[in-house]
């Protein structure tokens, strides 16, 4: 597929993409190489070939669930202007 002078301005005017005559055709010669990749990777046979979430087999690295910083709670509740219960208190917004 190849697209012509007009396809491409016509896609540029519903982009609101103001193109020379210039860089009009350095856009359609660009697009068009995406299309002919395109055509390129849909001539590839991939029957029998599985979808991946990744183009590599990577394992998930996991860290330890272990508690790497200090609780600092009571000194944050501290500076709250107001809280009760161990809650911070604030004003209602929503009627």
């Amino acid at each position: 597929m190849s697209l012509s002078n007009d396809q491409v301005g016509h896609i540029a005017r519903l982009a609101r993409i103001a193109l020379s005559d210039a860089e009009l055709d350095a856009t359609r010669a660009k697009l068009n190489g995406i299309f002919e990749l395109i055509e390129q990777m849909q001539a590839v046979d991939t029957k029998g070939v599985e979808p991946m979430s990744h183009p590599q087999e990577l394992a998930t690295r996991l860290r330890p669930d272990l508690v790497t910083e200090p609780d600092r709670r009571d000194a944050f509740q501290k500076v709250a202007p107001q809280t009760e219960a161990g809650l911070y208190l604030v004003p209602k917004v929503i009627e």
